[in-house]
């Protein structure tokens, strides 16, 4: 047991409750004030370890953010303003019923999860999204439409160039299955009903045309189906913010 101070007086019964509560608040003022004058001792972590307290010590300055920051772009805004109307090359694009568009492929900035360097276009068919590589982490992505079974291609290419408002003609083999496209066999002019939309890029793998295109389409509901001839395609609105973004050399990655 701890001793009673020898110049304290030992309590009478009734005062005992009184006395304990005196000394009690004396042990635990004096066990402050010498935890005050370690402090201003500068005691080292080697006396009292941060650990034993739970605290953490971690600067705040030296997190490093969970993945890159979102660039701002004044091309990539909201759905009314990316898809609205717009007058190009003489032709009137329509708006695009965006609220049919589910939001994952409409135009957006995301972070950059392709592995593949800046200024590549990445075009991923089970997602059906394409996306445009930026500087920063960053990358654009677009919805997409593919073609069908059997006339899907993937690899690594590089746009070779491109076209506004392309004309379109039909390869023989598409016209032996769809007759009627005979009329456009030498070409049929660019314009809002032209399969090819508003722009066509054209891929080719070591200096061969593959036959294939990423370009715009005036049907939009496409967007996200597996139904073309192989080729893919964007919204129109979409297909000229892309055009505008590439240097008609960039590598191509189809997976």
């Amino acid at each position: 047991m701890r001793e009673l101070p020898q110049n304290v007086t030992p309590p009478a019964n009734g005062d005992a409750n009184e006395t304990e509560h005196l000394y009690s608040r004396r042990f635990v003022l004096s066990g402050a004030g010498a935890m005050t004058l370690l402090g201003m001792a500068g005691c080292s972590t080697s006396t009292l370890e941060l650990p034993q307290f739970q605290l953490d010590d971690t600067v705040t300055g030296s997190v490093r953010p969970i993945r890159p920051a979102i660039s701002v772009d004044k091309n990539v805004t909201g759905p009314d303003v990316m898809y609205a109307s717009l007058n190009d090359g003489g032709f009137e694009v329509p708006a695009v019923p965006y609220q049919k568009v589910k939001p994952e492929f409409r135009r957006q900035i995301v972070v950059n999860e392709t592995g593949e360097a800046p200024g590549t276009i990445v075009v991923h068919l089970q997602e059906r999204k394409l996306y445009l590589v930026q500087e920063g982490g960053d990358a654009i992505r677009y919805g997409v439409g593919i073609g069908k079974d059997g006339f899907r291609w993937s690899g690594r290419a590089n746009i070779q160039y491109g076209k506004e408002w392309p004309i379109w003609t039909p390869p023989p083999e598409m016209i032996q299955r769809k007759p009627e496209l005979v009329k456009w066999q030498n070409g049929q002019p660019g314009g809002l009903t032209n399969p090819l939309g508003a722009r066509a890029l054209y891929i080719y793998q070591d200096g061969k045309d593959t036959g294939y295109r990423i370009h715009g389409s005036p049907e939009w509901a496409s967007i996200g189906q597996a139904m073309s001839s192989g080729c893919v395609r964007l919204i129109n609105q979409d297909i000229i913010d892309l055009y505008s973004r590439v240097s008609k050399k960039n590598p191509v990655v189809v997976v």
